[in-house]
């Protein structure tokens, strides 16, 4: 390895990963040792370090230490220590204003985009940490690719949505001068454009439709373009906030199929508000609560029928939140 590592030299973010996040999460003092205000009817508890050491076979894809956010003189999260298994999927539940999205966004360093946000500790992917400095942010967020809770296609055409990323990496070329020297790639878009869709679920719907514009497409249809364009860089990770949240039944559980499947091939950690559907899709669940705090975090099923925290289980219950 050299010395700048895998992802190289700091580098501008590429437009493909860019998206209003002005919605960041409401920050909150932490409440380790009774620091901060309780939700209503949330019991007022230390935690335990036991609770969040989640042992699981495999390797980390993750490995967060001891991370806080502040968003000037506020703090979003507090002491954040997890590891996040390779190929599997990762549900972040918990409150409105609680991090999740905040912890999210940290793990391709998408909160560098908000001014007033500061982020101490570190965030190790595959072994490097990708807050030193020198790393390509281009190169990170095309590993750690992220779909966001509202489709957001660009006004081009389906084909060019998923083959977007490619060619502005350079990994494809096309047009006048692509043919003039004999680097013409578009039997590798073609190619590529069909993978994509194909591993979004959505290639039978829309395969004789390509050259039509992306805003035609219903909201779940749009979505899963979005992911179709996120996988078309190849990443490794796919970072999802909410990405049911404003679809209907039948498109949320075509989405809830695709991450099963997708968790095949890659590490997916996903953010919901719907304890179900973390239920449905996740291998493991990390609980966040009141002041940015990680509570508990394990097997899914040991956290939705066993779990330590007295938060969690009035959390889990319907007892705040």
């Amino acid at each position: 390895m050299n010395d700048t590592g895998p992802l190289g030299e700091e580098q501008t973010m590429d437009s493909t990963s860019s998206d209003s996040q002005d919605d960041y999460d409401s920050a909150s003092t932490g409440r380790t040792g009774s620091d901060s205000p309780l939700t209503d009817g949330e019991t007022d508890e230390e935690i335990r370090a036991e609770w969040t050491d989640y042992e699981f076979d495999g390797r980390a894809k993750f490995d967060v230490d001891e991370l806080n956010v502040y968003y000037g003189d506020d703090r979003a999260l507090r002491d954040i220590s997890i590891e996040i298994p390779e190929d599997s999927v990762t549900a972040l539940i918990g409150p409105s204003g609680c991090g999740k999205s905040t912890f999210l966004r940290c793990l391709n360093r998408m909160n560098d985009r908000i001014k007033t946000a500061r982020i101490d500790g570190s965030v190790a992917f595959d072994g490097e940490n990708i807050y030193r400095d020198g790393v390509n942010l281009v190169e990170l967020r095309k590993r750690v690719g992220m779909v966001f809770q509202s489709p957001n296609p660009f006004p081009k055409t389906i084909r060019d949505n998923v083959s977007y990323g490619p060619r502005k990496h350079g990994d494809i070329e096309k047009g006048l001068l692509a043919r003039l020297t004999g680097r013409d790639d578009t039997d590798e878009e073609d190619e590529l454009v069909e993978r994509s869709l194909r591993q979004a679920a959505l290639w039978d719907e829309v395969h004789d439709r390509l050259d039509d514009n992306a805003l035609g497409l219903s909201g779940g249809q749009q979505q899963r373009l979005c992911i179709a364009r996120a996988l078309a860089t190849d990443p490794e990770v796919l970072l999802m906030d909410e990405p049911a949240s404003a679809l209907d039944p039948i498109a949320t559980s075509k989405i809830e199929d695709l991450i099963d499947d997708l968790s095949e091939e890659y590490t997916v950690v996903v953010v919901t508000h719907n304890m179900q559907q973390a239920a449905r899709i996740s291998d493991q669940t990390a609980v966040f609560l009141t002041g940015g705090e990680l509570v508990e975090y394990g097997d899914t099923e040991q956290i939705f029928e066993n779990p330590q925290s007295q938060r969690v289980e009035d959390y889990i219950t319907g007892k705040f939140g």
